[in-house]
């Protein structure tokens, strides 16, 4: 056996794991993502923008953000921008994979309640059984209002016993998505849009939860009129390993990305930034879409308008024309971070023979001759030079070619825009698992590496 010296995170890095635990726990779904990214940003200074609103020159400088549905774009200004300010971009996605409520969800047999859900991404389907599940999402009301709503744990999976089949340890377990994955409510007849307002969190006239103490209408059941709502693990987040080495959690693919992302932001804007080299100082933005894990193709999702939207306004604000703002563009500079996986120790041939990301050494550049990444040389550069620049160890990733590649946000970013772009991420294990799990160490080299890029 190879003898490895022992890794024990050090004070911040622990800090910093325990802090992306409570983001994640924060956020069940990907409206409540961005609402605790907006929370986190408005401590930090920074304003809410709303979109159907017209943007001034002042509207759009200093510490801003504005929110879609579930995606969130975010940024601040450096001393002196105009339209020739390039922008410094990282993105990510606020949704993962899941069991999503059907809009007719109450079903029922043997005397007990069940929900009927869909397959939301490309969840590992076993991981979900034998789970207490919640379920939170977004509610439309009949009078125009929304509201957040998160359950206590209600649901479970439950998997068929062993006794009952037999060959389930030597064939393995085959799950069929409409017979087999419906969770158990309660006993008798129980009505979900009941549990659903019961537990709902009405948003106020800006799209935010409204303040403490604040007198709110309750939601009535019958005004539910429509739900974006899905089944999410509730055990909380936890560190473990022999010297507590890592984090177990939901979906740090992509929350992991989304908090490191948020937090560079806050310290980006919280620090003075120095002149640049040369040419005007970037402005540091932020996105994170929803609906990644199904293609990205919606009004929120990256294969949408809303950043393009958000850029194209902004630099009209500024004073800027077509011209300028494709200069601008081509100036600029896209950090796509989504987890992806590191090296298996039970399935090492499942991997490159000779690349191989290590959970706790650093984000990892993610490549793939087919462009299913969009990292490029330039790219490669730019992002080795951030990483020293913060002092953050970074690696490699690429696919087994006889093992077929995701994507990200990444290609589709650098499609519409015509920015250089890099994809980068968080090794994982157990990716698309209920719970899955990183090193306590990366969360905050991820954290650093993204401050340091956005700085330019």
């Amino acid at each position: 056996m190879t003898r490895y010296p022992a890794a024990t995170p050090s004070a911040d890095a622990w800090a910093a794991a325990l802090d992306l635990g409570e983001f994640v726990s924060a956020s069940p779904s990907s409206f409540h993502a961005v609402q605790e990214a907006a929370r986190r940003l408005r401590e930090a200074g920074f304003s809410p923008l709303q979109e159907a609103a017209r943007w001034s020159a002042a509207d759009v400088t200093g510490a801003r953000y504005v929110i879609r549905d579930g995606s969130l774009i975010a940024w601040t200004t450096p001393e002196g921008v105009d339209a020739s300010s390039p922008w410094r971009i990282v993105g990510s996605h606020t949704d993962s994979p899941a069991l999503k409520l059907k809009p007719n969800p109450e079903l029922g047999r043997e005397s007990l309640s069940q929900v009927g859900v869909e397959i939301y991404g490309g969840p590992l389907l076993n991981s979900w059984l034998d789970r207490e599940l919640r379920l939170a999402g977004l509610l439309t009301l009949r009078d125009g209002r929304r509201a957040l709503v998160a359950t206590p744990p209600v649901l479970r999976v439950p998997q068929l016993a062993v006794h009952l089949d037999r060959a389930v340890n030597k064939d393995g377990l085959q799950l069929d998505p409409q017979r087999h994955m419906q969770p158990i409510l309660g006993i008798g007849e129980v009505d979900v849009r009941e549990l659903l307002a019961a537990h709902a969190e009405p948003l106020d006239e800006t799209g935010h939860p409204a303040a403490p103490g604040a007198l709110v209408d309750p939601v009535d059941p019958v005004d539910i009129v429509g739900f974006d709502v899905l089944t999410v693990d509730a055990q909380a987040p936890a560190l473990f390993g022999a010297n507590e080495e890592f984090l177990a959690s939901a979906r740090l693919d992509n929350l992991s990305s989304v908090h490191a992302e948020v937090q560079a932001l806050i310290t980006v804007a919280r620090s003075a930034q120095p002149p640049a080299a040369e040419g005007p100082a970037p402005i540091a933005l932020l996105v994170a879409n929803d609906h990644e894990e199904v293609g990205s193709a919606t009004r929120s999702g990256a294969a949408g308008p809303f950043l393009e939207d958000v850029l194209v306004r902004m630099h009209a604000a500024l004073g800027g024309d077509d011209a300028s703002r494709r200069r601008a563009f081509t100036s600029s500079m896209v950090l796509s971070a989504d987890a992806g996986h590191a090296a298996h120790p039970n399935y090492p041939e499942r991997h490159d023979p000779v690349t191989r990301p290590q959970l706790g050494d650093g984000p990892m550049l993610k490549i793939n001759a087919q462009q299913r990444y969009a990292t490029d040389a330039v790219g490669i550069a730019a992002f080795a030079a951030a990483c020293e620049r913060a002092g953050v160890p970074h690696q490699h990733f690429v696919s087994n070619n006889a093992m077929p590649c995701g994507s990200t946000i990444g290609p589709l970013t650098a499609t519409r825009l015509g920015m250089t772009t890099i994809d980068v991420g968080l090794t994982l294990l157990s990716m698309h698992s209920a719970r899955e799990m990183c090193a306590t160490a990366d969360p905050l080299l991820l954290q650093r590496a993204c401050a340091a890029f956005l700085r330019g």
